[in-house]
């Protein structure tokens, strides 16, 4: 009798352990679902968001919409973000002759600015090609950064950032890459020239339009510099979280 108890205690409890055990280990199953679930909803979001702004009207690519909303989503998450309607684009596919930067408002689903913005001096000339986080390279850092307060140098308001990439941006700081305007961006300088002048690094916008930019965009928003370039998209933690 005592054998038969204590075979049947055993049993119950294998019967209450088991499940837990299961439950700890995690199914592959339905790991693999939710992962599945979780990249249609962000596509739909993302195809949503596209129309709804008419991007493609502007010229920016879905693809490069979809890495600036992939990384604005990863700093929203991580609460680095304060004024979080704001996600600003800078598409450095395009030729400098182009508006191809975007400042999207995404509660109100509206664009609010498309307009020019330079790349730096040894990034490339009409076309940017060459990016880097060093000091003394002249060149734009791709990545995300988060927009923080404003002063007045020598490029009149100026907006610093915070490089949110390491090994890509995080030397932002220490660079002086700001949003700061410039005559030498803009239809202005168009008109003379064959593409837009460059900065040292600077996401530079045109002269007169930098103070409201500024305003829209400072104070802890989404700013993503972006460029298809391999090593980038395949290293960025942010876009392979």
């Amino acid at each position: 009798m005592r054998r038969i108890l204590t075979r049947g205690l055993l049993c119950v409890l294998v019967a209450f352990v088991l499940p837990v055990n299961v439950l700890k280990a995690g199914n592959p199953v339905t790991t693999k679902t939710s992962r599945a679930s979780r990249a249609a909803a962000f596509a739909e979001e993302v195809t949503t968001l596209y129309d709804q702004l008419d991007l493609k009207e502007v010229g920016l690519t879905k693809k490069a919409f979809e890495y600036a909303l992939k990384g604005y989503n990863y700093l929203l998450e991580h609460h680095w973000l304060s004024k979080t309607n704001i996600l600003s684009i800078c598409d450095l596919s395009q030729s400098s002759r182009n508006k191809r930067l975007y400042v999207v408002d995404l509660e109100q689903r509206k664009v609010l600015v498309n307009t020019y913005v330079a790349h730096g001096h040894n990034s490339g000339m009409e076309y940017a090609s060459s990016f880097s986080n060093n000091p003394s390279s002249h060149k734009t850092s791709l990545g995300f950064y988060v927009t923080q307060g404003t002063y007045f140098g020598n490029n009149g308001l100026s907006l610093k950032m915070r490089g949110m990439e390491r090994g890509f941006n995080d030397k932002a700081g220490g660079r002086n890459i700001v949003v700061h305007g410039s005559e030498y961006v803009g239809p202005d300088f168009l008109q003379m020239n064959k593409f837009c002048g460059r900065s040292y690094g600077c996401p530079a916008v045109p002269a007169d339009e930098s103070e409201n930019i500024i305003d829209l965009i400072k104070e802890g928003s989404c700013l993503f510099i972006y460029h298809p370039t391999k090593k980038y998209i395949a290293r960025s933690k942010i876009l392979n979280n």
